[in-house]
């Protein structure tokens, strides 16, 4: 008796693919969403800050067209210059998290400019109380002084020049609240800004008053007020060097010495 092997039909199973998405080339979907948020977002900020906005938005945003709203977002960041939509959301972000919160706490760049400046203040008082700071340890400078009366000198002048960059910067900062143009990357530069007007500072009362022609003229109060002055226009200073640099370049650098590759 033969035993019949049981036959089993194997039924072919259609295998799906799987389907590759096409990149179709243009402007994303995500792009255009951004587009018609931050559109959205300077609109609420112009209507709540009485901004006057251009009427011609109206027309542009209804047809929804990428054309349309690139425009549209065009004439709003003219509208509500010097706020950008990145600073209008740090700006939104800032007052949604706040829960009864000081500004000190819900805004750290402000009170770590608010400490620095509490610290060159006391730096000030500090050093100027030493009588190791007078008009004649200051009228020789960094060249003749030497040992303690150099450090508390060089404290003095530097203290003095942070008040003056912090002087600037807390105004500015006030400014950038106001106008809503402040943005998280200011942190950044106010520490770079800080570093450069002491810099800046100890440049002006240290090098360019040996420039003077009456000795006695050097003293305590010009040394100080050079020392805030370069720590106020630590970027006016920067520029003055920056053109010298430049004028020194173009003497040994002719046009006719580059070549064209």
């Amino acid at each position: 008796m033969s035993e019949s092997t049981p036959k089993t039909n194997v039924t072919a199973k259609t295998i799906k693919k799987p389907t590759i998405k096409q990149v179709v080339p243009g402007i994303s979907e995500d792009v255009i969403a951004e587009l018609s948020r931050e559109i959205n977002s300077m609109l609420s900020f112009a209507v709540f800050n009485g901004i006057i906005v251009n009427t011609d938005v109206n027309a542009l945003i209804q047809n929804s067209n990428v054309d349309d709203l690139i425009n549209a977002h065009n004439l709003l960041c003219k509208n509500v210059a010097p706020a950008t939509p990145k600073s209008i959301q740090f700006t939104k972000k800032l007052n949604q998290e706040s829960d009864g919160k000081s500004i000190f706490r819900k805004l750290p760049l402000l009170r770590n400019l608010v400490l620095l400046a509490i610290f060159f203040l006391i730096a000030y008082v500090v050093s100027g109380m030493s009588p190791e700071v007078n008009n004649d340890s200051l009228d020789k400078g960094m060249m003749e002084n030497s040992g303690i009366p150099l450090l508390l000198n060089i404290i003095y002048l530097s203290s003095v020049a942070g008040l003056g960059v912090l002087f600037f910067l807390l105004k500015e900062v006030s400014i950038s609240l106001k106008k809503g143009s402040l943005i998280p990357e200011n942190s950044i530069g106010y520490l770079s800004q800080i570093i450069l007007g002491i810099i800046a500072g100890l440049i002006m009362s240290e090098i360019i008053s040996f420039y003077t022609k009456d000795a006695e003229q050097i003293n305590l109060f010009n040394k100080s007020i050079l020392a805030l002055v370069g720590g106020f226009s630590s970027d006016a200073i920067f520029s003055i060097l920056q053109g010298i640099i430049d004028k020194i370049k173009s003497i040994f650098i002719t046009p006719n010495s580059t070549t064209n590759v």
